[in-house]
């Protein structure tokens, strides 16, 4: 199973909008799709329409070790895409999990206790920080997406992210690598959008996706009914800018990790 952190510690950049939206776009290629709900807010959860009374084991519980990997695992009304919740209990887990034995790794021994072959590809929505619960899943991940708003402030803290990433490599996860960077909330009537996109593309070159995600009402609508954008309306331009960046983002993975 192919294990991809999204992370960014800046709130607002679009970060669980386009784990929900990716996750549903690979699905409907026809890859098996984990997600893990690792951010206290719980957004992705309530995306997916898993709202509070269907979380009866999430995130939190596996990394405490209060659950099996089974027992979290919640069915989504989207073919192929399981998910695991989170709740707030994971706003405490930074302060609980420091007294645990390799508090760093916790996630990467969930994740290996995954059936071969139930998933292809998980993905994981980490919270707007660079906390414990982010070092976990950059541990458990194999790469890293990273969604960066099209706004002035865009690469001020992305060089703070690439050197934890850094950090995470040389201490913990030798193998961990920048699968792209996806450039999110893109107006193009707003020339300092093209602007700070053409910056971006200056700076990290081919690790900036080719697809760009655009500022669209339906997007921000699709949340409140529970759904993913690309089943609340396929047709609008954010989601199939998704199904792009889906097929973008399986092009860059290793053919012989991926079963479609």
């Amino acid at each position: 199973m192919i294990c991809i952190a999204i992370a960014n510690q800046k709130g607002g950049v679009g970060k669980t909008t386009t784990a929900i939206n990716l996750a549903t776009g690979l699905a409907a290629t026809g890859l098996r799709v984990l997600l893990v709900d690792l951010d206290p807010q719980g957004n992705a959860s309530t995306g997916l329409g898993v709202y509070q009374a269907d979380r009866t084991r999430s995130s939190y519980d596996l990394l405490v070790g209060n659950c099996e990997l089974d027992e979290a695992v919640v069915t989504t009304r989207v073919p192929k895409l399981d998910l695991i919740p989170a709740t707030q209990d994971l706003s405490g887990a930074e302060i609980e999990l420091i007294d645990y034995e390799q508090r760093t790794h916790r996630l990467e021994r969930v994740l290996a206790e995954a059936p071969a072959g139930r998933w292809d590809i998980c993905l994981i929505d980490c919270p707007p920080s660079l906390g414990l619960l982010t070092v976990n899943a950059m541990v458990a991940a194999q790469s890293l997406l990273v969604p960066l708003q099209c706004e002035f402030f865009a690469l001020e803290g992305l060089s703070q992210l690439l050197q934890t990433v850094e950090r995470i490599r040389s201490r913990f996860n030798t193998g961990l690598s920048i699968l792209g960077v996806a450039l999110t909330m893109y107006d193009r009537r707003n020339r300092l959008t093209d602007q700070v996109a053409d910056d971006v593309r200056a700076v990290l070159g081919n690790l900036v996706f080719t697809t760009v995600i655009p500022r669209n009402v339906r997007l921000s609508e699709a949340p409140s009914h529970g759904v993913p954008a690309l089943i609340y309306d396929f047709r609008c331009s954010g989601s199939e800018a998704y199904m792009r960046l889906a097929r973008e983002l399986i092009a860059r993975l290793p053919r012989q990790e991926v079963a479609a």
